[in-house]
């Protein structure tokens, strides 16, 4: 009894968790159900390179005492990724006591840009 009340609580939070990625899905990017194929994949792609190039930016940051360019992060083996995801490309401006990686739309659609900075949060323009 208690395996089947655990294996409930296991799915019951998987279904939880699913909805709640939805939800952030849906708000980066309205109307990808409709589109042909959806670019909700894409979009969690280009989110998660940024979520990957902020990472590498703080360990950047903690073994050399400064933020780094794209270049200088995948020369230094701090980041594996490569510096598009069509139709997205990426780009990092750093200053001394931060950084903004983007991810810029090549081709027209929403959203436009994705941003991440040292506050680790993921941002989209309309």
């Amino acid at each position: 009894m208690g395996r089947v009340f655990g294996f409930l609580g296991t799915v019951i939070s998987m279904a939880i968790g699913m909805y709640f990625y939805s939800l952030q899905v849906k708000a980066i990017e309205p109307g990808t159900a409709s589109a042909v194929g959806g670019e909700a994949p894409l979009i969690a792609g280009v989110k998660n390179d940024l979520i990957g190039i902020a990472n590498a930016e703080r360990g950047y940051q903690a073994s050399e005492g400064k933020y780094a360019s794209l270049d200088e992060l995948i020369a230094g083996k701090y980041l594996s990724v490569r510096a598009d995801r069509p139709p997205y490309v990426y780009d990092v401006e750093t200053t001394g006591q931060g950084f903004k990686a983007s991810a810029t739309r090549t081709v027209k659609g929403a959203p436009a840009q994705l941003w991440i900075t040292e506050t680790m949060q993921v941002q989209a323009s309309d």
